[in-house]
């Protein structure tokens, strides 16, 4: 549990399309080669810390055929900002994939200062 020492809470949050790989035979689509993408995401405005982050998918478009294996999640969290991991594995075919994400943190306060 991340416990607030203070009223300063931030919320900050984006949409990002992680791959389109249906239109060019990327490796997602084929379902051969390197079966991760890791994308950095930075923060308009830092946090007093490295915030809670929540990632979830908001798209995906996938094979009928094959088994559908996906898993999504935040990695190297800090306070200017973080990396989505996606990956699938096996026979699985995705198309696109599109990835909402959600943060929350304490900010600095412009009165706040160090000692």
């Amino acid at each position: 549990m991340l416990r607030l020492n203070n009223h300063q809470l931030a919320i900050a949050q984006g949409s990002l399309l992680l791959f389109s790989d249906f239109q060019d035979g990327g490796e997602m689509w084929t379902g051969k080669g390197r079966r991760e993408l890791r994308r950095g995401v930075s923060f308009e405005a830092g946090f007093a810390r490295p915030p809670v982050v929540q990632v979830s998918l908001s798209m995906l478009d996938i094979d009928q055929s094959t088994n559908h294996r996906v898993d999504i999640s935040a990695d190297k969290v800090t306070d200017s900002g973080f990396v989505i991991v996606f990956r699938t594995w096996g026979d699985t075919k995705i198309a696109r994939a599109r990835v909402d994400w959600t943060a929350f943190g304490p900010v600095r306060h412009e009165e706040d200062w160090d000692v």
